[in-house]
């Protein structure tokens, strides 16, 4: 007797059309449980559910494990693996020459706060349009587990060996420099990272993301700040997050006692449910003194700190065209010889 056979069902889209599967990148080369390889498939998800255009993506990275992250996510997109801790600068220069892309950066704690530690302060202060993503293990993974300078005083290698010199707080510096969307998340916290990235999608200008990520071949023993274990038993988060895109049904109604609500630059609206009752993150002093706070007791806070809607970003302040530099002809972005002439008379 014959069958039916049974049809296969269609895969899931998103709203513009693609599947999970179209935000896919190579096959990760990291070490299997490697916390950067859990950020890569919240990216995934993230501008997946967010309805990202891959093809509208850059993904500007350096050197290092977690600048490796870049082929394993969206492999459709734009990618550029610059020289250690350079990133910054390449991705400036690609935003500038193309306003229209949406710039997802990814860095190591020792890509960034390190040899990188010069680009990384001028990029915060200009708020340029770029995603920010410190995979942060506080190690140099590639180069056999030495502290990085976001270890914690105290912090032990496998070694024994005790980490000696005070840690740099990027959030801190970054909050300080002028970034107008900064938080930390850790690389096992799902639902708290999945938001925050589409909230960071949502925003325009610069986003600092600090997401510790356990390095498991070097950094996840006793005695590591960064390890899973550390960061289970220490953390604690600000408030619940969640993001309700433009393209949603948004209910604006909520409890101001106990939720903060800002609009993003593409109407969607960022919710902040507090679980500290005096917590404004829109308050870049208290951010700061936040953080310190949590320093001295020990926790790893995480969440979002800090967040400016309604700053200039870099192409406003330069008042750009609007449209991209690398799509307008000589003609116009190529000077005459009559206006160097002139350039050169002033500079007599």
């Amino acid at each position: 007797m014959a069958t039916t056979p049974t049809s296969t069902p269609m895969p899931k889209t998103n709203r513009i059309g693609l599947t999970v599967l179209d935000y896919r990148g190579g096959k990760t080369t990291l070490c299997a449980g490697c916390g950067h390889n859990a950020i890569s498939e919240r990216i995934i998800d993230a501008f997946y559910e967010m309805g990202v255009k891959p093809e509208r993506v850059i993904k500007p990275s350096g050197i290092g494990c977690s600048s490796k992250s870049p082929a394993y996510f969206m492999s459709r997109s734009h990618s550029f693996n610059a020289v250690h801790g350079r990133m910054p600068s390449v991705a400036t220069g690609a935003i500038l020459a193309n306003h229209k892309l949406l710039a997802l950066g990814v860095s190591g704690d020792g890509d960034t706060a390190s040899i990188g530690i010069g680009q990384f302060v001028h990029l915060m202060r200009r708020n340029l349009p770029l995603i920010y993503v410190i995979e942060d293990n506080g190690v140099y993974g590639l180069t056999k587990g030495q502290f990085s300078a976001t270890a914690d005083l105290g912090s032990k290698l496998k070694s024994g060996v005790s980490n000696d010199l005070p840690p740099i707080d990027t959030c801190a510096l970054a909050i300080e420099l002028g970034a107008t969307f900064v938080g930390r998340s850790f690389s096992g916290d799902k639902k708290q990272l999945l938001a925050m990235l589409k909230a960071a999608i949502a925003h325009r200008g610069t986003v600092m993301l600090d997401v510790v990520s356990p390095c498991v071949t070097f950094n996840d023993h006793e005695g590591s700040t960064k390890s899973y274990k550390y960061m289970k038993d220490h953390e604690e988060p600000l408030q619940d997050i969640n993001l309700i895109p433009a393209f949603e049904e948004i209910d604006v109604e909520y409890d101001p006692g106990t939720t903060v609500d800002v609009t993003m630059h593409d109407g969607s609206h960022l919710r902040l449910r507090k679980l500290e009752e005096d917590y404004d993150p829109t308050n870049k002093i208290n951010a700061v003194r936040r953080l310190l706070e949590a320093h001295e007791r020990n926790e790893v806070l995480t969440g979002v700190f800090y967040l400016n809607s309604q700053a200039p970003t870099f192409i406003d302040m330069l008042n750009i065209t609007d449209e991209s530099l690398a799509t307008l002809p000589d003609s116009v972005v190529r000077p005459g010889r009559e206006v160097l002439d002139e350039v050169m008379e002033q500079l007599r």
